[in-house]
């Protein structure tokens, strides 16, 4: 399952407090602010969906994160390699190094990463 882009941005910012009561979360939404009953709706769904938990004190509900925030991204990036380059990581890796302008640091960098994982992969 997935979360809309609303839904990831309310997303972004509970994984950023870790728990949170809703005013709390729209405190840090960017002016303009969207509405209370938006953030509440989309609470339910993310619930719903199985993304958010909370915890009841009275009428009010402390929420947070069902999902940890490196499993959603790895999910997230496995199904757009699938999508996008026929499930091949090397097409994914051909084109994020050609098209993200990095520096020549940076792939060097890259380049120190990838060969570490190798070598953990090879013992």
């Amino acid at each position: 399952m997935q979360l809309t882009k609303t839904e990831e941005q309310l997303m972004q910012l509970l994984w950023k407090l870790e728990k949170a009561f809703m005013k709390d979360l729209l405190d840090l939404f960017p002016d303009p602010k969207p509405a209370a009953t938006t953030v509440a709706t989309l609470l339910k769904r993310m619930t719903d969906k199985g993304f958010v938990g909370y915890k009841e004190y009275g009428k009010s509900r402390e929420y947070f994160p069902a999902v940890k925030k490196s499993d959603y991204f790895s999910k997230q990036m496995n199904g757009m390699i699938k999508n996008f380059f026929n499930n091949s990581a090397s097409q994914f890796a051909s084109f994020f190094t050609q098209e993200s302008n990095m520096t020549s640091a940076e792939l060097e960098e890259l380049k120190k990463i990838i060969d570490s994982e190798i070598k953990k992969k090879q013992q």
